[in-house]
Parts: structure tokens; sequence; C-alpha cells
């Protein structure tokens, strides 16, 4: 049968449109299907994909995971996060976004500075007993507010009034304990803070013990705001 120019040029536009969905649906379903998502992982496994997730985050490759519609039915259900991470409430440091991960992947507590209270320690554990997530990280990031406040208060004698006070308090002793002879003091403190948060949380009466029989990993992690690039610790 003769093709018309008209037909010609329609089925010429019909083809480029299915060549863009041709190029947009492999990602799409990637994001409900990516075999690693809520699968039961070890820690050196669940490390793996936090930094594969990273790389992608980095080179501006993110591919946004478990977003879908498939993806939030599923955990109607129910969750299975891989890890747990202990973040910085500062809005420039979302884990999810950071680790290029989605819904149901991750267990998030943030606090600034990462600091501990009952609150804190009773979500981590509630991660570790209930969720079994083989691995927590603690994420300290470049520019940490809490920590530059806690750095000022040490140099100055002066802590800050209410509960601003209260938190930097809970910093100012890594910062004190933190040599003084580098090039960003600020810095250097927040990567002693996270390794300081770490320990605790490996020494700790209830997750000591799921740590000590080797169901959880605790690690420490820097954020850099300048590169987007998690360097572990």
């Amino acid at each position: 049968m003769a093709i018309t120019r008209r037909g010609a040029l329609k089925a010429s536009v019909l083809s480029g449109v299915g060549a863009a969905v041709a190029t947009t649906l492999p990602s799409a379903a990637w994001a409900d299907t990516d075999p690693a998502g809520t699968a039961a992982v070890d820690a050196d496994k669940a490390l793996r994909l936090l930094e594969q997730g990273n790389r992608r985050w980095v080179r501006h490759h993110s591919r946004h995971p478990h977003e879908g519609r498939a993806r939030r039915a599923r955990l109607v259900g129910g969750q299975n996060p891989f890890a747990t991470v202990l973040g910085c409430a500062d809005s420039r440091v979302p884990p999810e976004l950071v680790f290029d991960r989605g819904l149901g992947d991750l267990f998030t507590v943030r606090s600034a500075g990462q600091v501990l209270d009952g609150s804190v320690l009773g979500s981590l554990t509630y991660a570790a007993e209930h969720l079994h997530t083989p691995l927590l990280v603690v994420m300290g990031h470049q520019s940490c507010g809490a920590v530059g406040a806690a750095v000022e208060a040490h140099r100055t004698g002066e802590l800050p009034s209410g509960h601003i006070g209260g938190l930097v308090a809970e910093i100012l002793e890594v910062v004190e304990s933190t040599p003084d002879d580098g090039e960003d003091f600020v810095d250097d403190c927040v990567r002693a803070n996270a390794e300081h948060v770490a320990r605790l949380l490996r020494e700790d009466d209830e997750l000591g013990g799921f740590v000590t029989d080797g169901r959880l990993r605790v690690v420490a992690a820097r954020y850099g705001l300048e590169d987007s690039r998690v360097s572990w610790l």
C-alpha cells in the first residue's frame, strides 16, 4: 500500500515518540525493580550500595530508585531497609539523595551534629533490633553549624543559651580533645565528632551487643558539601 506524504510524516513523528519512550522507560522501570533495594544484605553489601549511590550522586547520574507506584504499594505492608544512617539535621545533607536511594531503602535518623539523646538511641536500637539493618553509618558533614558553634564556644568560653547550648555542650568535649593544628579546625572536629559518636554507639549497652555478635557494623563518614562526596573515616 502506498504511503502518502502525510502518512510518512505521521509515522516519523510516532517513531520519534516511541524512541523517546524507549529511552525513558528503562530508568523508570529500574526505579521499581532494583533487585538490591530491600533484599536482605550484609554490612559489606550495604556499604557497597551506599558507595555506588554516592558515586552516582557525585557524577550527577542519580537514578532516584524506588519512588514509583509499585514501590509505594509494596511498602504499605512493612519496611526492610538495608542500612541505618545517623546524619545531621542540616537541610543540605539528605541521606536518600546523597546515597541515591529511595523509599524503604534507608532508616534515617537526623539530629544536629549527630548528637545522641534518648530518642535518637531508641530509634537506632529499633532499627537494629526490629528491622535488622546490618550497617549503621554516622555521617558528619563539611561546614556543620552545630560543630562550628561548639568550636566558637571552645574559643570564647561561652555557651549559647537554652536548648542550643545543651546541644553544643554535647559536642564540646570532642572539640576540646581535638588538636587545633590543622588548616581547618572545624572540619577536623566534624571528622572527630563522627568518629566519637560511632565509638559511643559501638560501646552502648544495647547497641554494643549487636556489634559484638556481628549483627551490626557501625562506621563513621564525612560528607563534603563542595564535592558531594562521602568519605569513610
